[in-house]
């Protein structure tokens, strides 16, 4: 079963991971289905949005260090903007 890791994390500690370096990205409300064909970790700077799995429903929120393990087939719901970076390089920082 491929399950999201959600961590709650500061701006601090999340700019000890690197963050600076990693790619952007926002989106406005919306909807869409997605899949991930590497891991990816994001850190989520704000945002309020519903990712649907087979298998759970997680609840992203702005303060967050979430990693979607390769293969992760969803749904996402954008309620509130999104504005995250996400690198494809870290995949054990939630270990």
């Amino acid at each position: 079963m491929l399950k999201i890791i959600t961590k709650q994390m500061n701006l601090e500690e999340a700019k000890k991971l690197g963050i600076d370096s990693w790619d952007k990205w926002e989106c406005e409300p919306s909807e869409f289905e997605w899949e991930y064909p590497e891991t990816e970790t994001a850190y989520v700077f704000e945002g309020n949005i519903i990712v649907t799995t087979e298998y759970e429903t997680v609840t992203i929120k702005g303060n967050m260090l979430v990693t979607f393990p390769a293969g992760l087939k969803c749904s996402w719901k954008v309620i509130e903007t999104i504005r995250k970076v996400y690198t494809f390089e870290n995949k054990n920082v939630n270990k």
